[in-house]
């Protein structure tokens, strides 16, 4: 039997040439300019205005892991305190670890996917569970993303290398959380982490604030 190439298609019918910003490791971009993106093959759309009666949750969150005011002034500062916030709330964690793992993943191609949002995101050795992040920045930063936007709102997901279908399964939760009409603009007004982390947990569009 022949051994599984695992480069990415463009890479495969490239070898020489390599694969263009955004299709990296396997990722794949959808043109922005529609409003839809790709992470790993799952597709986001972010639209900015409207309400539903109803929002999906991320079950993978704890109330300790929203944070309303991330600070950095560049995207590898951002992913460092990122590291340093998930390390404090993983004993045992190497921060920086996490660190190096995040932006290995961002070399590949950004996790920037539009309208103000990044998902970093990444695999550790040294975890036995799905672990997971929200964090308003203080201030827009630069993140390379596919639509030029600077990043204020970012999903920090961390998984077992050993993860297939959970990791991939929280990834497809944030994709339908941001396809939720007026999310985003819900997420950057909530009061306060309380209000944020119940935004995000639970499912009926009233607990918003």
């Amino acid at each position: 039997m022949r051994g599984l190439d695992e480069r990415a298609p463009c890479a495969r019918r490239m070898p020489n040439r390599g694969c263009p910003r955004g299709n990296a490791a396997g990722d794949r971009a959808i043109d922005p300019r529609a409003g839809r993106n790709a992470i790993r093959g799952i597709p986001v759309r972010v639209p900015t205005t409207g309400h539903s009666s109803f929002m999906p949750i991320l079950d993978f969150l704890n109330p300790d892991s929203v944070i309303p005011n991330l600070r950095g002034r560049a995207k590898k500062q951002v992913l460092q305190e990122l590291a340093a916030q998930a390390a404090r709330r993983l004993p045992g964690l190497d921060e920086r670890a996490v660190f190096d793992t995040l932006l290995h993943r961002e070399r590949l191609g950004s996790t920037g996917i539009g309208e103000g949002v990044a998902i970093p995101h990444g695999k550790l050795p040294e975890l036995d569970r799905l672990f997971g992040l929200v964090a308003r920045l203080e201030r827009p930063v630069d993140f390379e993303a596919l639509d030029g936007q600077p990043v204020d709102v970012a999903f920090l997901l961390l998984a077992p290398e050993s993860a297939g279908a959970a990791h991939l399964k929280a990834l497809a939760q944030v994709a339908r959380i941001l396809r939720e009409p007026g999310m985003l603009e819900r997420i950057r007004n909530a009061r306060d982490e309380g209000a944020l982390y119940a935004l995000l947990t639970q499912g009926s569009a009233s607990q918003a604030a």
